[in-house]
């Protein structure tokens, strides 16, 4: 191969490289950071309450609230976290449709786990839409309500699973035993 062949080749490769790095700097300089843009991160919904639209952050929020249910009209367990990042002490009430509200205090710069292994416990009696589907719900604090779709889900997920509350035996689905001693358990008449 000759010295010109040799030099052509290396003149394109660095032409090709040089155009290479302009585009990749380019597009990079009109996509937006997307680090920046506010979005749930898991399953569970952000509701920032007096929010202009859903990417913007207020100081009073929901983070990650789902509820978990074995099925419609069973009893579910909710998810996620309320985070007050006021000076002042703030009464959160989210009110799920078809659900009895709750009410919780939060701190002035504090947030409150609800469920999982360190959260607080909340316990629906009935969720009254099935998983895979969304509950209506508002989001009340500082004088201020927002709307917003809760989502239930299902113990499908393991990480869920330990959260789904297990169903209350029914009368009918278990007969009155009694037993006798030194006797098998036998059905009273």
């Amino acid at each position: 191969m000759s010295r010109r062949t040799t030099a052509l080749r290396r003149a394109r490769t660095v032409a090709v490289a040089a155009v290479t790095a302009a585009g990749a700097a380019l597009l990079s300089a009109c996509a937006p950071t997307t680090t920046a843009i506010n979005y749930s991160p898991s399953d569970g919904v952000t509701v920032s309450v007096g929010a202009e639209n859903d990417k913007e952050f207020t100081d009073l929020r929901g983070i990650n609230l789902m509820v978990v249910s074995q099925e419609e009209g069973a009893a579910g367990s909710l998810l996620g976290a309320l985070a007050n990042d006021t000076q002042a002490d703030a009464t959160f009430t989210l009110a799920p449709e078809g659900v009895t509200p709750v009410t919780f205090e939060v701190a002035a710069g504090e947030t409150l786990y609800l469920g999982g292994e360190s959260g607080e416990p909340v316990l629906f009696d009935v969720v009254p839409a099935a998983p895979g589907a969304s509950l209506p719900a508002t989001l009340e604090a500082g004088g201020m309500v927002q709307d917003f779709d809760l989502p239930v889900l299902s113990g499908e997920l393991s990480e869920y699973a330990p959260y789904v509350p297990s169903p209350m035996p029914s009368e009918s689905a278990t007969p009155d035993m009694s037993v006798a001693p030194d006797a098998s358990a036998t059905p009273e008449a």
